[in-house]
């Protein structure tokens, strides 16, 4: 039973993990346009297209919850519980 909620867990993982990845990459698409053109004036009509500084902190943050997920899978410790019978 135990094996089967390991496999269970890894799917359910990797498919967070796919979804955080697109929603990665669409904001470092995002950042690229603002990066390009932030914003476009016509006479005194200003238009800006988004916060550079919103979209830099969602990507922060997705990156951080990436690389959460990558090294959930990885076990790096393990410890043992060790009961002395006399």
């Amino acid at each position: 039973m135990p094996e089967r909620n390991k496999n269970i867990m890894g799917s359910v993982n990797k498919e967070k993990l796919a979804i955080l990845e697109k929603r990665l990459k669409a904001y470092y698409r995002a950042e690229e346009k603002i990066l390009r053109s932030q914003s476009y004036s016509a006479g005194s009509n200003q238009l800006t297209w988004a916060n550079l500084a919103k979209v830099q902190a969602g990507i922060k943050e997705l990156e951080s919850e990436v690389a959460a997920l990558k090294g959930r899978g990885t076990p790096k410790r393990r410890s043992v519980r060790v009961v002395p019978l006399d």
